[in-house]
């Protein structure tokens, strides 16, 4: 008997791209904190900018609504942060929560800073916070079992939606 397939085209972007940099040294982070008028912003998944941070959709979602939030300028620890760009990423953070619970019914969330390469940070030079949103009853077996996420809405779809309802 063989095991079922879970078919996940859009992560070989992904794959492929990993310990590649990018010809113009920019990270994606700081390409969508440049980001301007509604085209950009839609191609880079931003939802909003401050004069400090910046918010956008994973491109590579752990679960249907997964947010970031970066400050703006390139940074790699909370420690090289000052104040107002702390500030501002909490007040921002807490507005993409809000934007989550009216726009996809999110019950709960899980939101945190991966700080390094050993800690999981897939762009560790540029600090960033994740935003998952969560649902009762959302843990399957898919993930559970095989280890695999279910994202059941295209990034497209979604960004539309969030800025319908922001």
């Amino acid at each position: 008997m063989s095991s079922p397939a879970l078919y996940a085209p859009w992560r070989m972007d992904y794959i492929k791209s990993l310990g590649k940099e990018k010809n113009d040294g920019k990270c994606f982070l700081c390409e969508a904190a440049a980001a301007t008028g509604p085209d950009q912003m839609r191609e880079r998944l931003v939802l909003w900018q401050t004069d400090l941070s910046v918010v956008l959709l994973n491109r590579y979602p752990y679960a249907n609504g997964h947010l970031l939030v970066a400050p703006r300028l390139h940074k790699g620890d909370l420690e090289e942060l000052t104040r107002e760009e702390s500030q501002d990423l909490l007040l921002e953070t807490a507005k993409a929560v809000k934007l989550l619970r009216s726009a996809v019914s999110a019950q709960g969330f899980n939101i945190g800073i991966n700080l390094g390469r050993v800690a999981g940070a897939g762009v560790p030079g540029h600090l960033h916070q994740h935003i998952v949103p969560r649902w009762a009853g959302d843990v399957n077996f898919m993930h559970v079992i095989g280890d695999v996420s279910v994202v059941p809405q295209a990034n497209a779809q979604l960004y539309e939606e969030l800025m319908r309802v922001k």
